[in-house]
């Protein structure tokens, strides 16, 4: 009975709060709104210069290839390699395409003619993956060899066949949501206790610390429930995306996400004497667990000491499980190590919860 009455009390401060409740239904929304069409990792709008020296049909046809083309913006064509240098370096332009003088003459004889793609590689990801769309039309347009070649490679794309990559970031969406709602509210809310002075208050009552921070943890779990009941709710009626497993799996992972970060976020309230320390302490492991986990980038592509941080990232299992699950259609022999790696994790910090409280009595 004294556990029901002290969630009572924590979902009545929720409720007194003029901020929390907006804030708990307002930011998933705006999250699943606005940034499945911002987070887009593929390249597009690639600015492009063009100087065309040889000046035939041939080399027009690669030309207007290149204006025609969704990828890139086609800026213009400029008399010289130095003119176009000049709009790279001053960011107008990322990459420059010259055609040689005798293209024409190449073709006609059979040679390959010798293309210069000069990139901006600033930004590594644009300018790799800009001249890599130029290679492909300039192979196109002067070896018809391989474009027959290419006509009979039949390509089979699995789980996203339209390579759509809202469906790819989406289920990444749930862990950001789950870590910002359940991780940095709990987070605050020892620590804001301690300096209103109401801890005392419950210090000082035979209420054990098993029942004082389940009462807690278990408002922020049925949080975790409603957020992400409304990010499926979301992904379905604004993108038509639904989930190609079972979704009581979607749920199991982010419950068993919400009891590590909730937990470690009362860790962090426990060792914490201001809610300034605490959200800075909070902000830093959130930020390292996010960028290690493989949301953004493959994990794989990451150093290899850098890459055993996964192994104790219960974030990197998250993702890799929900993208299981809700892209491939996963059942739970798919994701069993990391159901179980995060049910560990989970209860460790949980322990960890309930032993870092101190109640003076």
């Amino acid at each position: 009975m004294t556990l029901k009455y002290l969630i009572q009390k924590e979902f009545t401060q929720i409720r007194r709060n003029a901020f929390l409740p907006r804030l708990i239904v307002i930011f998933p929304i705006m999250v699943m709104c606005v940034m499945p069409w911002v987070m887009n990792m593929e390249v597009k709008n690639v600015v492009v210069d063009v100087v065309d020296l040889d000046r035939s049909v041939q080399s027009q046809r690669l030309v207007h290839d290149i204006e025609h083309n969704t990828y890139f913006i086609f800026h213009g064509q400029k008399p010289t390699y130095a003119e176009a240098l000049k709009d790279i370096e001053h960011t107008d332009a990322d990459v420059v395409v010259v055609i040689p003088q005798d293209y024409s003459k190449d073709l006609t004889r059979g040679n390959q003619p010798q293309v210069l793609i000069a990139a901006n590689a600033v930004n590594g990801t644009k300018g790799s993956m800009g001249a890599a769309y130029l290679s492909q039309i300039i192979t196109a347009n002067t070896s018809p060899t391989s474009t027959a070649i290419h006509d009979k490679i039949s390509t089979l794309f699995l789980y996203n066949k339209h390579l759509n990559f809202k469906l790819f970031m989406i289920p990444a969406l749930f862990a950001i949501v789950m870590m910002l709602m359940t991780g940095f509210l709990p987070a605050l809310n020892i620590v804001g206790e301690k300096e209103t002075g109401t801890i005392e208050q419950i210090n000082v009552t035979p209420v054990s610390k098993w029942n004082f921070i389940l009462a807690k943890l278990i408002p922020y779990w049925l949080i975790a429930l409603f957020v992400i009941t409304v990010c499926l709710l979301l992904a379905w009626l604004v993108y038509g995306i639904t989930p190609a497993g079972p979704l009581w799996l979607i749920y199991l992972l982010a419950m068993l996400l919400a009891l590590f970060i909730s937990s470690f976020g009362l860790i962090i309230s426990n060792y914490s004497d201001t809610m300034q320390q605490a959200i800075f302490v909070m902000w830093f492991f959130v930020v390292i667990l996010l960028l290690l986990s493989g949301l953004f980038t493959p994990t794989r592509s990451m150093p290899s000491w850098s890459y055993l941080t996964t192994y104790i990232n219960p974030v990197c299992y998250f993702v890799d499980a929900v993208r299981t699950v809700f892209i491939r259609g996963g059942d739970l022999q798919s994701i069993w190590h990391q159901v179980l790696a995060l049910l560990g994790i989970g209860l460790f910090m949980g322990g960890w919860a309930v032993q870092s409280y101190k109640k003076n009595s």
